[in-house]
């Protein structure tokens, strides 16, 4: 009988190490299903599914930052809920609600501190990374008590976060190395900044105009000599198209000593110089551009774009500056995301519930994936990136 039991208890161990066997991050991924309040986690070694988790609220513009060591995910979701999901248990260890209306966040350069943007009330909060306390709330204050739409938050060296003031029209850079007396300083940036990026080296943000022509960029080696304007000339005296979705600027993609920039209103990529800021080109493309990004060796730039011409991706060659080829991934593509050395692309289609793989460098599909209304992939790389 004792043999038995002991054999019994032997067989038991062994299936919970198969059900559960170690393994790492690094190939890991969150696809945000935007209608349900779910994601699911990926692998994107074996290209497939591994698990869904439910009950993370409104995602409709949700978006995710990662813990350094890649198991966590952090979800913003629209209803300023803040979920800290597991990606190994494949569950959420907390979640919170932080605001009334949020999209998106960032998480500090030694990983302690988690950032959320807020529309209502328009402001920052940082909340401690392993138990979602909050440490700082840097309310978006301007005029005569006013409380601005935050916009474009990233992290930046030296642990500080960096983000625009829709209303107000400025930038902000908050030093939270100890956050209970965060350190601010603001900018004055140009009218209606909508989003902004930093540059992959953590030197250069740049944030958006809507309400005028042109980009506003602080050096944040040099922070003192204030906003410089570039591409100020860009659309002045032409007719402006209408404006279906707005670009997401940190999609924006830097190869090499170039960026490729979507152009708002317009049917063109701009090629700019980062080492002079100037404009050296435009690449004509199918419609109104969202997301431009680089393959991570810098070879191809992906384009997907804005009603109606969202069924479409195009991919421009680097080193031509032309197009090479026009793909149709499926109706209402809403993102891409490259695995980390490249080697295939992942692009999201909500009105065909399903993510296509596609190989990047035949430029064909190599696999689907079902999903329910896909927006945002999120791999967990970006935990080792700048202004991810």
């Amino acid at each position: 009988m004792r043999i038995k039991c002991c054999l019994a208890m032997v067989a038991l161990l062994l299936s919970s190490c198969v059900a559960a066997p170690l393994r790492g991050t690094g190939d890991l991924g969150l696809i945000i299903e935007r209608d349900v309040g779910r994601v699911q986690v990926v692998d994107t070694s074996a290209r497939k599914v591994l698990a869904t988790i439910a009950g993370l609220g409104d995602l409709s513009h949700a978006s995710v930052v990662f813990s350094r060591d890649g198991r966590y995910g952090y979800v913003f979701g629209r209803d300023g809920g803040l979920s800290k999901v597991d990606l190994l248990k494949h569950a959420i260890e907390k979640r919170i609600i932080q605001a009334g209306n949020s999209i998106g966040g960032a998480i500090s350069q030694n990983g302690r501190y988690v950032a959320a943007q807020n529309y209502t009330p328009g402001g920052v909060k940082v909340f401690d990374a392993a138990t979602l306390q909050l440490v700082a709330d840097i309310p978006a204050s301007y005029g005569d008590g006013q409380l601005s739409k935050v916009v474009g938050l990233v992290d930046a060296p030296g642990n500080k976060f960096v983000f625009s003031l829709f209303d107000a029209g400025e930038i902000w850079v908050v030093d939270i190395t100890d956050p209970s007396q965060p350190k601010i300083q603001k900018f004055p940036a140009g009218k209606q900044p909508y989003d902004g990026l930093i540059t992959p080296n953590g030197r250069h943000y740049i944030a958006g105009l809507f309400g005028e022509d042109g980009l506003a960029l602080l050096d944040l080696w040099h922070p003192e000599q204030g906003v410089k304007r570039i591409l100020g000339g860009y659309g002045r005296g032409e007719e402006k198209l209408p404006v279906y979705k707005m670009p997401h600027l940190r999609g924006w993609a830097v190869a090499g000593t170039r960026a490729y920039l979507p152009a708002i209103g317009r049917h063109e990529v701009l090629v700019v110089d980062t080492q002079t800021w100037q404009e050296v080109g435009r690449i004509p493309v199918a419609g109104q551009p969202v997301f431009v990004i680089a393959r991570p060796d810098g070879r191809q730039v992906w384009v997907n774009f804005a009603f109606p011409d969202n069924g479409q991706v195009q991919v421009v060659s680097t080193e031509s500056q032309q197009i090479i080829q026009t793909l149709q991934p499926g109706r209402a593509v809403l993102h891409m995301e490259f695995t980390p050395r490249g080697e295939s692309v992942w692009i999201s289609s909500r009105d065909d519930n399903r993510v296509t793989i596609y190989d990047t460098q035949t430029l064909q599909p190599m696999t689907e994936l079902k999903a329910s209304a896909p927006s945002g992939i999120f791999f967990t790389h970006r935990a080792g990136r700048i202004g991810f």
